[in-house]
């Protein structure tokens, strides 16, 4: 959910403001200049997803056309794909980083996302703490942006909306997307070119 909402009128100049503040490293600001260029796509939330349904197929991950409010976003075996383009893929990223025996358990063993309707038994599996919830919501957010990307969605918006433009004059917002980055590829989810990979 989205804390402060940017105004579209002045989305161009919160973008301009970011980009110089990671002037000091080329990487991350490559990185951002092509999610900033998606704001010239198309902003149908829905239309993409496709896209991130064959995403998945190739990545050997079950999909069920169902609304996760029906049961889960992923309840162990499978994502629901009846939700905007930018959750389907945030679900991906979340697959690709969550451990092979977290992959067993209703959303992944972080607790019921916002997607999700059985609440209760989704928070019941929850395995991890807080720290390690936190910390991959934003792994996901990001890669699953990384992912929109790729495939020509508008993914400036889910940036905007996963709050990685709050604050977005301050150095510590500048720090937490360039530490990310450098977490996504620590982990060998994205390449040396701040691509996301297909593991």
């Amino acid at each position: 959910m989205i804390l402060t909402p940017i105004d579209p009128a002045a989305l161009p100049h919160v973008l301009q403001v970011f980009d110089a503040g990671l002037g000091h490293v080329r990487f991350a600001r490559e990185v951002f200049q092509r999610i900033a260029s998606t704001h010239r796509f198309s902003h149908d939330l829905h239309a993409g997803r496709d896209k991130a349904i064959a995403l998945a197929a190739q990545l050997g991950i079950p999909t069920i056309d169902e609304e996760p409010a029906s049961s889960f976003s992923w309840d162990g075996h499978a994502i629901r794909t009846r939700s905007e383009t930018s959750v389907v893929f945030h679900e991906i990223a979340h697959w690709q980083i969550a451990q092979a025996e977290r992959r067993k358990l209703h959303d992944f063993g972080l607790g019921a996302g916002p997607e999700t309707g059985r609440v209760a038994e989704a928070n019941a599996v929850a395995s991890v703490g807080n720290d390690v919830k936190e910390d991959e919501e934003n792994l996901a957010s990001l890669l699953g942006i990384l992912w929109e990307v790729e495939h020509d969605e508008p993914a400036v918006l889910a940036f905007a909306e996963q709050n990685w433009l709050e604050f977005y004059g301050r150095p510590s917002t500048h720090d937490h997307f360039i530490e990310y980055l450098a977490k996504l590829r620590a982990r060998n989810l994205i390449g040396d070119d701040g691509r996301p990979l297909w593991v």
